[in-house]
C-alpha cells in the first residue's frame, strides 16, 4: 500500500524499510532518499506515514524515538486509542486507503477524531485527496469501512477473473475477455456514481423480462453471491 500511495502521489520519497532493497527500488523509481533508520526518517520528515505490519506498532514507535512531528497511520485494525498509546504526545491521524490510489482512483476512509491536531488532520486529508476520494467516518465504523473498500479491490479482481475464466471456457480468447470485463467494470462503476448508487435502476435498465441478463442474475443469486459478500465482510470484522 505504501508503494501504491507513493506512485499515486508521484513525488520523491524519504523512506525507511527493514528490507532495504525494497526501499531502494522505490527511490530508484520515484527519486528521493533511503533513510538509514526510522529515527533519521522521523527527524527529517514533516510527517511520518506508518505502513508497516500492525503487529509492529509498539516496536516501530519505539524506534521513532518520539522525534516524529506527526504520524499518519494506514495500519489496518489499529484504532486511534492504540496509536495514541504508542505515540504519546505525537499527533496522530488514522486513514485507511484502497490500492487504486496508485492510479489516483482510490478511496480513503478517515477516522473522525475530536482530539486530532487540526493542522495534521487537514494535511492528511489534503494529501489523500490527491489520490482519490476521502470519506470521514466514525472510529467505530473504520473496520466496516476496511471490509467494504480497502479489501474490495481484491474482491473485484476475483470477480473479474471469474468472468474472464467463464468467457475462456465458452471459447473467447483470454485477452479479449479481459479487455471487455475490465472496461465494463470501470464503466459500470462510473454509471453507478452518476446515478447516486441506484443499483436497482441500473439492473433494471439492463434486465429485460425473461431475457439473458435475468437468467444470469438468477444464476448468481442461486450461487449465493449476496451471502458470499456478507460472509466476506463478517470474516474481515472477526479478524
Amino acid at each position: 500500500m505504501a508503494s501504491a500511495l507513493a506512485r499515486g502521489w508521484g513525488d520523491p520519497v524519504l523512506v525507511y524499510d527493514a528490507y532495504r532493497p525494497r526501499a531502494e527500488a522505490l527511490v530508484a523509481e520515484l527519486g528521493g532518499e533511503v533513510a538509514e533508520s526510522n529515527g533519521e526518517l522521523a527527524r527529517e520528515a514533516d510527517v511520518v506515514l506508518l505502513a508497516h505490519k500492525p503487529a509492529g506498532l509498539e516496536r516501530v514507535a519505539a524506534t521513532l524515538g518520539g522525534e516524529a512531528k506527526g504520524v499518519i497511520s494506514i495500519l489496518g485494525g489499529v484504532p486511534l486509542a492504540a496509536l495514541r498509546a504508542a505515540y504519546g504526545a505525537t499527533p496522530v491521524v488514522r486513514m485507511i486507503p484502497s490500492v487504486p490510489v496508485e492510479v489516483r482512483r482510490g478511496v480513503t476512509c478517515h477516522a473522525r477524531d475530536g482530539e486530532a491536531d487540526a493542522a495534521l488532520e487537514a494535511q492528511a486529508i489534503e494529501l489523500f485527496e490527491r489520490v482519490g476520494l476521502v470519506v470521514s467516518v466514525d472510529e467505530d465504523q473504520m473496520d466496516i469501512a476496511t471490509g467494504l473498500m480497502s479489501c474490495a479491490p481484491a474482491y473485484v479482481a476475483l470477480v473479474a477473473e471469474a468472468q474472464v475464466d467463464a468467457g475462456v471456457r465458452a471459447g473467447m480468447p483470454a485477452d479479449v475477455a479481459s479487455e471487455l470485463v475490465a472496461a465494463n467494470i470501470g464503466g459500470t462503476a462510473a454509471l453507478l456514481q452518476a446515478r447516486n448508487m441506484d443499483t436497482l435502476a441500473v439492473r433494471r435498465a439492463v434486465t429485460s423480462p425473461g431475457g439473458s441478463t435475468a437468467r444470469g442474475l438468477a444464476a448468481l443469486e442461486h450461487g449465493g453471491v449476496r451471502a458470499a459478500f456478507d460472509d466476506a465482510l463478517q470474516a474481515v470484522l472477526a479478524r
